[in-house]
């Protein structure tokens, strides 16, 4: 696995048309790959021998490895360049991998980074006929705020499944301070044996809330993450009852990120970094 992309030495790889087709592409293979693995792929491997762990991490390396294929499309094709500090500490059992969210394919590149990790999703993404197939075969985790969500989260992280976490729920509005719910916190409280952060930087800002996939910035954008070192949730476990605990370990999280992020120079950080 490629965990940084080598300069391209095309000029015209720059060329704003071209990145243009070129994204255009990408998300069209993104929508066909997703009905395809709904329609032929997923049907085939529930044909395998297996009981329904065996199914579900076979559906979980099927989409983390096409996950995989498509950012390195887009890589060769010039729409953007990324690189990876510390991916070998990531996919270990009960870790909780907890990032922020800066744009719409944060998800494609950590679920491609590790094979059979487990992720919460946004809700809307069960009844995308493009999205449906793979986020039930693969088991996901629905974000819709209730209590069974929590609960299916924890349940996850104590069987000893890797989960993926955004705790802003969305992806954060450019220039702004991430804004973490505590419902990450609350469930690595309750299942984690690890939590491990994830700094995500992106440059140019692209793929925003609320921004269509065709407002392409004027150059190839740079995806950098670094993979922070492990945090012991049990540390914020000694502190007090659950509501404290929880508080106060969202509150580290945050001001985690407010730190990391407002080393790069493009961020601007909040009143209260």
């Amino acid at each position: 696995m490629d965990l940084a992309t080598p300069a391209l030495s095309a000029k015209g790889r720059n060329a704003y048309y071209w990145r243009l087709m070129a994204t255009a592409l990408s998300f069209a293979l993104f929508g066909i790959g997703g009905l395809c693995l709904r329609l032929v792929i997923f049907p085939l491997l529930a044909c395998l021998p297996g009981d329904a762990h065996s199914h579900r991490q076979r559906a979980r390396n099927t989409v983390s490895r096409l996950f995989w294929l498509f950012i390195r499309f887009m890589a060769r094709s010039g729409v953007l360049t990324y690189e990876v500090q510390g991916a070998e500490r990531l996919g270990r059992p009960g870790q909780m991998i907890i990032a922020n969210h800066p744009s719409l394919i944060d998800v494609v590149f950590l679920i491609g980074l590790v094979r059979d990790a487990n992720c919460v999703v946004k809700q809307s993404l069960w009844s995308n006929p493009f999205t449906r197939g793979p986020v039930r075969a693969t088991q996901y985790i629905s974000n819709d705020g209730s209590m069974d969500m929590l609960d299916a989260a924890s349940g996850a992280l104590q069987e000893g499944q890797t989960l993926i976490v955004f705790p802003e729920g969305t992806r954060t509005q450019p220039g702004s301070a991430p804004a973490f719910h505590r419902g990450a916190a609350a469930i690595a409280l309750r299942g984690a044996k690890i939590i491990t952060p994830v700094v995500i930087r992106v440059s140019p800002s692209t793929l925003t809330k609320a921004e269509p996939w065709y407002r392409i910035p004027s150059r190839r954008v740079h995806f950098s993450f670094h993979v922070g070192a492990d945090i012991d949730p049990q540390t914020f476990a000694a502190q007090g009852p659950a509501p404290q605990a929880s508080r106060k370990l969202n509150e580290h999280l945050h001001h985690y990120f407010i730190k990391e992020l407002a080393r790069d120079e493009r961020y601007t950080p909040g009143p209260d970094a």
